[in-house]
């Protein structure tokens, strides 16, 4: 995108416009009778104003300073790629973690988006998980869409029954085509795993070998501290227990400040000025036009 710096100096054309218009130099008539002893030299009248004009132009544009900011380099996306890995069987129907009769998944839902929120800079996916695994978003950068999707999200679609191996092997695929040096998985699951065609260890090795960081969320009643705890600790990531709402609202805050993104887009964007170039360009026909004055052609 091309844009100016100090857009508000570009107001100075008004009135410099205006003053060339309205000011010109007046030309005083002289009566002389030999007018064969004169010759024109140097080029007609409108030209010199033109090039005057063009002069004056130019050096407003300078001082507004052009930039192009480029919003798609690397530059402004410095942050991490996350796939939220969400339990979706049946028994993340049941209440328990609102103060309501809400179910668990609906306050999951209600908490992960706004985790999203706060992930300014980072690429989020999401991926859900039962009898088997499937990635409900892509990871992306368009945040609200994939928050979007989340509201989407119900228990029962990919069936009633656990697959932690296959919700860990999903996000890895989901992280496939990732070029951020961190990366992470957060897997959250009220059960047991009690399906699936790969177990949680398998997966585990996966995701060490991608080096990928695995942080593990455990609510309700029925689900295996101890494996989820061995797939945090095997990857570098945390092992949390969240009994209702406030709880896991803490441990998600607790995540997004320890991965937090090194850099701000906002404050990186990369620009390139081109006030210099237009100004040296500029002060070339400034030049030339005070030697064609002293040589009297202008």
């Amino acid at each position: 995108m091309i844009t100016f710096e100090y857009s508000l100096v570009l107001l100075l054309l008004i009135p410099i416009l205006y003053c060339m218009y309205k000011c010109r130099e007046e030309i005083v008539k002289r009566a002389f009778v030999h007018l064969q002893l004169f010759t024109l030299k140097g080029p007609r009248f409108w030209m010199q104003d033109l090039f005057k004009v063009l002069i004056l132009l130019l050096f407003i544009f300078s001082l507004a300073s052009p930039v192009l900011i480029d919003k798609t380099n690397p530059l402004n996306r410095q942050g991490i790629d996350i796939v939220l890995a969400i339990d979706a069987s049946g028994s993340m129907g049941a209440s328990g973690l609102s103060a309501t009769r809400e179910s668990r998944f609906k306050t999951v839902q209600r908490v992960v988006r706004e985790f999203i929120a706060k992930r300014l800079n980072d690429n989020v996916g999401i991926v859900l998980f039962g009898d088997f695994a499937f990635i409900a978003s892509p990871v992306t950068y368009e945040k609200e869409i994939v928050s979007l999707m989340v509201s989407y999200l119900q228990t029962g679609m990919a069936g009633d029954n656990t697959a932690i191996g296959e919700g860990i092997e999903q996000s890895i695929r989901a992280l496939s085509f990732s070029k951020a040096k961190t990366k992470l998985i957060i897997l959250l699951s009220d059960g047991e795993h009690n399906s699936g065609r790969i177990s949680p260890s398998d997966a585990v090795n996966l995701a060490q070998q991608r080096n990928i960081k695995i942080y593990t969320i455990a609510v309700g009643s029925d689900f295996n501290p101890k494996l989820l705890e061995e797939i945090a600790t095997q990857t570098g990531g945390q092992s949390y227990v969240a009994a209702n709402e406030e709880e896991l609202k803490e441990v998600y805050e607790d995540i997004n400040k320890m991965e937090s993104s090194s850099i701000k887009s906002a404050q990186f964007l990369k620009k390139d000025y081109y006030y210099q170039y237009i100004l040296v360009f500029t002060f070339f026909l400034l030049a030339l036009y005070i030697l064609r004055r002293f040589r009297g052609l202008a």
